[in-house]
């Protein structure tokens, strides 16, 4: 089974910056970590391997310093990672990012499985793994917690909002992956001496096949941020001192009567 993983190296929450000519985010020089919802992905394809075989590819798509996150992921058992790096790719939105990582995909393939994060913790969106479906023309399933294959076919137990749903698929398939109940696995001493001595490819957007240029940065994005700010937060509250309880009851339900929330 060749399986892909694409994950993001995101930085930490605490310290995001914001360049205030383009609206997007500056990472050189903030901690970053991998981002969570993929480590939960990359799991899951560690888990189909050592269950039915084959070789775990890890992607991402960024600078140089992505590179750390490769070996992270080396390390907890992925066989092989790829680093798209480009200047050119700069600024893309989610679309241009899907198309891109379709065409790595496409480049560095065929997979059976390519597994994404439900979602980025520095974008919130979850379309990339979606989009990157479309893309490649072939399934998708998302919010996935569990995953097992038969006879050419994954079944995805799936999350939804009154419980949960079983869902197959023919591979190829792109999977999208939310917590589980099982944890990222920890790296070892080890593990971690071999991912620093391991090879990790680069990519440039001339070694990938059939790359539109067109359709990749700042130029192939079709959203834009206009602005970034922190919302305000304002405060309307009541509070009903120096009462007793009857009358504070009394008095609430006047007030709740006047904003029309109770007849």
């Amino acid at each position: 089974m060749n399986i892909l993983v694409c994950i993001k190296q995101v930085p930490d929450t605490s310290e995001i910056k914001i360049d205030p000519v383009t609206n997007t985010l500056i990472r050189a020089g903030v901690p970053s970590i991998v981002n969570p919802f993929d480590t939960y992905a990359l799991e899951m394809a560690v888990q189909l391997k050592e269950r039915y075989g084959g070789t775990v590819t890890v992607v991402t798509m960024g600078p140089p310093q992505a590179r750390d996150a490769l070996k992270h992921c080396l390390s907890v058992g992925a066989d092989r990672a790829v680093l798209m790096t480009d200047r050119a790719v700069g600024g893309s939105d989610t679309l241009a990012t899907s198309y891109i990582l379709a065409c790595v995909a496409r480049t560095l393939g065929p997979f059976d499985i390519i597994f994404c994060g439900k979602q980025a913790i520095d974008g919130d969106t979850g379309q990339v793994g979606p989009e990157m479906a479309e893309h490649l023309g072939i399934a998708q399933i998302t919010y996935s917690a569990g995953v097992d294959c038969q006879d050419g076919q994954v079944q995805v137990r799936r999350e939804v909002d009154d419980g949960w749903e079983i869902i197959g698929a023919d591979m190829p398939v792109v999977i999208t992956v939310n917590k589980t109940q099982t944890e990222p696995r920890m790296a070892t001493l080890m593990s971690k001496m071999a991912a620093n001595r391991a090879v990790i490819q680069e990519l440039h957007c001339a070694d990938v096949v059939g790359m539109d240029m067109e359709r990749v940065g700042l130029a192939g994005s079709p959203t834009k941020v206009k602005r970034t700010f922190t919302p305000e937060r304002s405060k309307h509250g009541v509070k009903l001192e120096g009462m007793q309880a009857p009358d504070a009851a009394r008095e609430l339900v006047r007030l709740l009567g006047e904003k029309r929330l109770i007849s």
